[in-house]
């Protein structure tokens, strides 16, 4: 894609994630109205639903010939057959956000065969509006923002749940680094991009639109993104789920896949 359509695809996913920002800070601390999805999906609220209608509507009138996905909306085949697509998580840490924590983000993707090529992620508590092109670095309200460049993996500061820091996960034990952890995934690519951390973890399989916009920010950044395997991720799936993922800067990202415990594709678990 040509640099000025590049450039029109992030003002649109610029515009419509501080949009959705406005939606969730209507509701945020009001008690909006809470469903559980089920099947082990998590709860949705309004404002996830409302957000979602809001994304739908605006980007595909912009870009009709782009498909779409999203988590809040039904799954469809036609979704495989698109060139480019958007991948939209209309609330990140929906838990957090029902919580009254502000950690909980929106993001957005453009994705062309496979490959994110524009990304947005928006914080709107905290008004941080991290944005990528492919091959345009990534930014942060504006200003370039670029890894932290660790260079070892003693005492990185790696973002994740405290399971993925279970001894079974790793060769000779827990790695030793200094574990954190923000509720929204997609945040937490974000805030490696951006130097504060070095490096975050998933190992259990992940939802492409939790990862598909900070997947872009995290490389523009001068970071690695893989699967927990080290294999690349590519999306627009026929099963929207990545085998986890491992992003950070490139040291400590490769340290931690080598102390993975090998995990074969037969034994994942959705």
């Amino acid at each position: 894609m040509a640099d000025a359509a590049l450039g029109a695809d992030l003002s649109l996913l610029a515009d419509a994630a501080r949009a959705a920002g406005r939606i969730a800070r209507r509701h945020f601390g009001k008690g909006p109205e809470t469903w559980d999805k089920g099947d082990g999906q998590g709860p949705v609220t309004e404002a996830d639903l409302e957000i979602d209608t809001m994304l739908r509507h605006d980007l595909l009138a912009a870009r009709p010939g782009y498909g779409w996905m999203s988590e809040e909306t039904a799954d469809g085949p036609e979704r495989l057959d698109a060139t480019r697509l958007f991948i939209v998580d209309p609330i990140d840490g929906t838990r957090a956000f029902i919580d009254g924590s502000r950690d909980f983000s929106h993001a957005l993707a453009v994705v062309e065969n496979g490959m994110p090529i524009v990304a947005a992620i928006f914080v709107p508590m905290k008004n941080r509006l991290y944005l990528a092109a492919s091959g345009q670095g990534a930014t942060l309200n504006g200003v370039a923002i670029r890894m932290s460049g660790r260079a070892g993996l003693d005492d990185a500061t790696v973002l994740g749940s405290k399971h993925n820091f279970h001894d079974t996960h790793w060769t000779g034990g827990r790695p030793p680094v200094l574990q954190r952890f923000v509720s929204s995934l997609a945040y937490r690519m974000a805030l490696v991009a951006e130097g504060e951390y070095d490096a975050m973890i998933a190992l259990r399989p992940t939802w492409e639109w939790d990862i598909a916009a900070g997947g872009l920010i995290v490389t523009e950044g001068g970071g690695r993104v893989t699967d927990r395997r080290g294999l690349p991720l590519r999306f627009n799936n026929p099963h929207p789920q990545l085998d986890g993922i491992v992003a950070g800067t490139p040291v400590v990202a490769d340290a931690l896949l080598n102390r993975l415990v090998p995990v074969s594709p037969a034994s994942r678990t959705r």
